[in-house]
């Protein structure tokens, strides 16, 4: 792919053309990387334009799949390159280059006629970063190898953060585009946060609950910040259901329980949460609180057992209302 140099006061990439010359799945992804940059939407802009073009990109997903260098899916593709702001016949040729990609075929010569670059998009209203290089290749492999290296370094825990940065959650080093992560009641880590059923048997939905790790009912979890009071939205990533957020039920007979619902809203107060430490005497243990309440998540009836439901209760600092949470490489 070739990008075009902008007039190097530190904005992005003025024209990106489509990934005729990728060969590999890595050099396709690398190309996505630039395409994000260039059209200067960050992870979270880039669901919200989904969601207004009728598509579904959870920012966990781009975070995911750019971090990668495995080819991505078509339905990605396409939902990625719409929302960056291609039209429908650069969108294709991105398509194209994938398909061919897969196939194994190679890439087109180097004497073809290349496809028109594409404009640059409306600006949003931020500063947005250009790249300062004397060369195009340059400025394309740095950013290839700062954003790989970069994603993997804070995958793992690395905080790229300035030290004045505030973090999203105190002690976690959370990154600013969310982070997968393993939840955990203390008092019992043998289990995780997962899928459950109201063992009242009067609520008939889905359910948070504590059950073995790595079990069936075990979905990928994801910190997405939100931007205000370091409100998290805790993305369910299931391999069968899909994606989901986790939100208080507020009433009926399921009042106080926890499920997983597919209409992520990041204006659903039901939805939001601050994760905070426990307190200075337990590092890394740490209390869950649904935004605007003064109460936490907990154990029913401080209940110990496989299956226990997770719900909302008033803050009493008792024991199982604290909760291991670790920082995981993506699924």
């Amino acid at each position: 792919m070739i990008v075009d140099e902008g007039d190097g006061d530190g904005e992005s990439p003025t024209t990106v053309h489509p990934p005729d010359s990728t060969a590999s799945p890595a050099e396709f992804t690398a190309a996505l990387r630039v395409l994000r940059t260039w059209s200067g939407l960050t992870y979270r802009q880039l669901a919200g334009r989904a969601k207004e073009l009728g598509g579904t990109l959870p920012a966990s997903t781009v975070a995911t799949t750019l971090g990668r260098t495995t080819l991505p899916r078509e339905s990605f593709v396409e939902t990625f390159t719409r929302a960056c702001g291609l039209t429908d016949e650069e969108v294709r040729r991105w398509l194209d280059a994938r398909t061919r990609i897969a196939m194994g075929a190679p890439p087109r010569p180097a004497d073809e006629p290349k496809s028109e670059a594409v404009a640059p998009p409306e600006p949003e209203p931020r500063r947005r970063r250009r790249w300062r290089t004397p060369m195009i290749v340059a400025a394309f492999m740095s950013v290839v190898l700062v954003g790989t290296l970069g994603y993997l370094t804070r995958s793992f825990g690395a905080s790229s953060k300035p030290k004045d940065t505030v973090a999203v959650v105190p002690g976690l080093d959370v990154r600013e585009v969310g982070s997968w992560a393993r939840i955990r009641p203390a008092r019992s880590p043998e289990f995780c946060l997962a899928e459950g059923t109201d063992r009242t048997r009067l609520y008939p939905g889905t359910i948070v609950a504590q059950q073995t790790c790595g079990g069936d009912a075990s979905p990928h979890l994801f910190l997405d910040p939100v931007g205000e009071e370091n409100a998290v939205q805790i993305q369910w990533h299931h391999p069968d259901t899909g994606v989901g957020c986790l939100t208080v039920v507020n009433e009926g007979l399921g009042h106080d329980l926890l499920e997983p619902r597919d209409d992520c809203d990041d204006d659903g107060m039901d939805q939001l949460f601050t994760i905070g430490a426990a307190g200075p005497a337990e590092p890394g243990r740490f209390v869950i609180r649904p935004v605007g309440t003064s109460q936490c998540l907990g154990l029913r009836d401080l209940d110990t057992v496989a299956g226990t439901e997770v719900v909302r209760e008033r803050c009493s600092g008792a024991p199982d209302q604290t909760f291991l949470i670790d920082l995981i490489p993506p699924p």
